[in-house]
């Protein structure tokens, strides 16, 4: 399950850093391009902060904060046994959106948005709706499927 879930998160880690690569050689010179007409566009913004661009310029706390949520997922999957999919599903999401924003925030001090729906104002990429949809994902897991989620038992070493 380990090789998968790395295999996954590489491949979702790949989609978002060349759709960013994209909107900066592509969408970026143009600044707005219409994909389907009153409803999907790309727009290039660069993104200093977090969701709705609240905490501008904050980069290195938003290091901090997703690999402090990196480390809670590790400590997870070590101490416990997951054997839903959705927790898998969720884990996956978020790891692999999380590694393609932190790439950017590291990188380039911005992350790259560029993907806007017309009844959804925010500007986002990949690795937002990758997260998005793990924490949804996460919560349902942890809500409905708990009796997928247990203790893991350790042997002690003599």
């Amino acid at each position: 399950m380990t090789a998968l879930a790395i295999i996954l998160i590489i491949l979702l880690v790949a989609a978002d850093q060349l759709t960013k690569l994209y909107a900066l050689s592509v969408v970026k010179p143009n600044g707005m391009m219409t994909v389907i007409d009153n409803f999907y566009y790309f727009v290039y913004v660069e993104n200093r902060g977090a969701a709705f661009g609240m905490l501008q310029n904050k980069q290195w706390f938003f290091v901090i904060v997703t690999l402090v949520i990196f480390a809670a997922f590790a400590y997870i999957l070590y101490n416990y046994k997951i054997e839903g999919k959705l927790f898998f599903a969720a884990f996956v999401l978020v790891i692999g959106g999380g590694i393609g924003n932190l790439i950017d925030r590291i990188f380039r001090g911005f992350v790259v948005d560029f993907l806007q729906f017309s009844f959804f104002s925010p500007v986002c990429n990949l690795a937002d709706y990758f997260i998005t949809v793990g924490a949804v994902l996460l919560v349902i897991s942890v809500m409905f499927c708990k009796k997928n989620i247990a203790k893991r038992e350790r042997k002690a070493e003599e």
